[in-house]
């Protein structure tokens, strides 16, 4: 049997020849000083059969969320020295369970952004396709997972930031229901949608964290918790009507060939499905940004400087400048509120047409991203940007659960499947994505419990 102090240093190895060096993914920020005194005390907690459900079990986090004596840089200089005092409930939760946390994950600034890039401390490579962006905000979370650099991770996700870097880096990556999981100790990007969530190599392993880190805290005044049986994810469920959804964006051609990859996946097992097309989808990106903006804006107030850190207007990068800037407008008393206000309404909309959906449909399916990711440091304009978010950022505004999970490459480069389910669905959504995966012949699993596993990045 293969010791948790064992698993752990092959871990280390590979982000010794990969993270910096080599092919330089630069998905690990910081590795964790106490790694390997923690492994141990876990071994000996398995030999004496007292070991929690994690052992064993090796966790990248973002750096957006607190992890006791880690730096929480959030991707920034602002923060680069800012040492972590506390652990957030969700690492709490994971450390109880016996969860080994590796180090922290690079991610996008403040989480302000779509595809890894704009990271103080360089963008992360994406380990299937090299020299490809990542995808955002969670990059460094998804490519830890990977580049085989630990068993599974913790994002957040504010428009799609777990998703799309996990479609990009063909990984699993849920969006927990808005509430299902508390945000004590994640630095905030955008209150009212912002959701930490689990990524992993497979569906199992990202339905075992949620189960962890899913429940109410008196710490989060809108947790809910959400319920899950582990065993019954395994099950196929029966009867299951799917809808499909039909949207386009401007590069029909590769939307086209993820449309079909999605569609032979669906196909593969029996369930009924049918083509829809939601009204007010199209103006999901457009009601999502004042409101990020506006939020934003409200919670970097508090990086003033003299509590801790920078004064963030004078350390941050261009993208967490420009949403700052954005938001103080929206924001400013001339406006009262108004743009704001009026993305609230259009996100009410949006909000109770997914509910009349579900009515209808046990699930919605599409394709995670409409769009293949771009290379590093290409430039592309803020509407080709914009796209990477158009069919995740609408679940966040409702509030609702989803899961990516990989289904097949175009030109090598890995796309995504997105499932999604009423809010505090979740065990309906792992039996979906698990069935899914069972029958998805164009993907080979990972055996998690196999640190060297998944696929060979280019060059290897």
């Amino acid at each position: 049997m293969v010791t948790t102090q064992e698993r752990l240093q092959t871990y280390l190895n590979q982000i010794e020849m990969h993270n910096k060096s080599g092919n330089r993914i630069n998905a690990i920020l910081e590795i964790n000083p106490n790694a390997m005194e923690e492994a141990k005390l876990i071994d000996e907690k398995i030999k004496k059969k007292k070991a929690g459900k994690l052992a064993g079990k090796i966790i990248a986090v973002k750096a957006n969320i607190n992890v006791l004596g880690l730096h929480a840089s959030c991707g920034s200089k602002v923060l680069e020295n800012y040492k972590s005092p506390y652990d957030a409930e969700v690492i709490k939760k994971i450390k109880e369970e016996d969860g080994l946390i590796i180090g922290m994950a690079n991610c996008d600034e403040f989480a302000c952004g779509w595809s890894g890039e704009t990271s103080a401390f360089g963008a992360t490579n994406n380990p299937k396709s090299l020299g490809l962006v990542a995808g955002g905000s969670s990059s460094g979370s998804c490519a830890s997972v990977s580049a085989d650099f630990c068993d599974m991770s913790l994002g957040s996700d504010t428009g799609g930031s777990i998703r799309v870097p996990a479609s990009h880096c063909g990984v699993v990556g849920l969006k927990p229901s808005y509430g299902s999981v508390s945000r004590y100790g994640l630095i905030d990007m955008s209150m009212s949608l912002d959701q930490v969530g689990p990524i992993a190599k497979n569906v199992s392993d990202a339905a075992l964290l949620f189960d962890i880190i899913k429940g109410k805290d008196e710490k989060d005044a809108i947790s809910l918790g959400s319920n899950i049986n582990l065993k019954e994810v395994e099950e196929v469920p029966r009867d299951i009507k799917i809808g499909i959804l039909d949207f386009k964006i401007n590069d029909l051609r590769i939307q086209n060939l993820i449309d079909k990859k999605i569609e032979e996946t669906v196909k593969k097992y029996k369930w009924k499905s049918e083509k829809i097309k939601l009204e007010y989808i199209d103006f999901a990106v457009a009601t999502y940004f004042p409101i990020v903006y506006t939020e934003f804006f409200s919670c970097t107030r508090r990086l003033d400087g003299r509590r801790f850190g920078k004064k963030i207007e004078e350390a941050c990068g261009p993208e967490v400048l420009r949403r700052i800037l954005g938001g103080s407008e929206i924001s400013k008393a001339e406006h009262a509120g108004r743009y704001y206000h009026l993305a609230l309404k259009a996100r009410k909309l949006i909000e109770e047409e997914f509910k009349k959906t579900f009515r209808k449909f046990d699930c919605l399916i599409c394709p995670t991203v409409p769009r293949l990711p771009h290379k590093i440091g290409e430039k592309i304009s803020i509407e080709e940007m914009f796209q990477y978010d158009a069919l995740t950022s609408p679940i966040n505004l409702s509030g609702d659960c989803a899961i990516s999970i990989p289904a097949g490459e175009i030109d090598k480069i890995p796309i995504g499947m997105q499932i999604i389910c009423e809010k505090l669905n979740e065990q309906k959504l792992f039996q979906i994505a698990r069935s899914f995966e069972k029958v998805n012949l164009q993907r080979v699993l990972p055996n998690s419990s196999n640190p060297t596993a998944g696929s060979r990045r280019k060059g290897e």
